[in-house]
């Protein structure tokens, strides 16, 4: 099942994507007599699937205007250098354990919006990263790798950005060059693990203007995403709602009037314009 949340005259609400369009919660439960909320993170929360799409009466796609699935992640964890061309890139070394650090909430925007690049005094070296995100679903702490399936509600596309020239003065700034306002997006949907029949066969790509700046695929990650959220349940509660993103290939370098766009066959896209 692919869930999205969207505004449609003035309202926000949560809807199931479809061949059609979009179908909405709210019509869903009338009817199905159901009662799923009409809020992403609440299903996700308390894992009650939308009923059967068929019959409601679906939104056209240009109808809507997609939102963040929602608005602050419980957690929101980012790996860096977990592809080898990445860290060729930015002439780093991969680490032995997952790269792991976290973003503020504040530094989100809306799928489809715009990146503002920061006053150059502060930075002017900025690159965007699409990624893919795995979604949890569940409660959990010092999971077996067996258990890690039952704990992913599903998989996002995401856009990373960083802050080169800051990180570069010390790796220790790293959180500093992450989390400029506009730093950091996810959606607009959300697929539900059961339809990704093996997330390491997914190609990640971060397309640039009107090319492609880097692809590669999951199964050649340092850390596959069923180890990330293995290795995190470790250090600290996995709670619904909690967000891993989970590397880029390569990510490219952005300046005003650019457009960018994560792209995961199979999960989504995401896109951004930078000013």
């Amino acid at each position: 099942m692919k869930l999205i949340r969207y505004k449609y005259q003035d309202q926000i609400h949560t809807g199931v994507v479809t061949a059609e369009g979009i179908a909405p919660v709210a019509a869903i439960n009338a009817k199905l007599g159901t009662n799923t909320p009409d809020d992403l993170l609440a299903i996700i929360q308390s894992g009650e699937l939308p009923g059967s799409t068929v019959g409601v009466t679906t939104l056209a796609f240009d109808a809507v205007v997609p939102v963040l699935p929602y608005d602050v992640p419980p957690k929101i964890w980012c790996i860096g250098l977990n592809y080898k061309t990445h860290a060729e890139d930015i002439d780093a070394v991969q680490p032995e354990e997952p790269g792991s650090f976290m973003k503020p909430a504040s530094c989100m925007f809306q799928p489809g919006g715009e990146i503002v690049l920061p006053p150059s005094e502060f930075s002017d070296d900025v690159d965007a990263e699409g990624e893919l995100g795995v979604v949890i679903g569940k409660k959990a702490k010092h999971l077996t790798m067996d258990e890690v399936p039952g704990v992913i509600f599903g998989y996002t596309t995401t856009l990373d950005l960083t802050a080169l020239d800051v990180l570069k003065k010390n790796t220790r700034y790293l959180t500093r060059a992450k989390s400029f306002d506009t730093f950091f997006s996810f959606g607009p949907v959300i697929v539900t693990a059961d339809e990704v029949a093996d997330v390491n066969a997914l190609e990640v790509i971060t397309e640039h203007n009107d090319g492609i700046c880097s692809r590669d695929f999951v199964n050649h990650m340092r850390h596959r995403p069923y180890e990330l959220v293995r290795f995190h349940s470790n250090y600290m509660t996995l709670y619904p709602g909690d967000l891993i993103s989970t590397g880029c290939p390569k990510g490219a370098r952005i300046k005003a009037g650019d457009r960018v766009r994560a792209r995961i066959d199979g999960v989504g896209t995401l896109s951004a314009t930078v000013r």
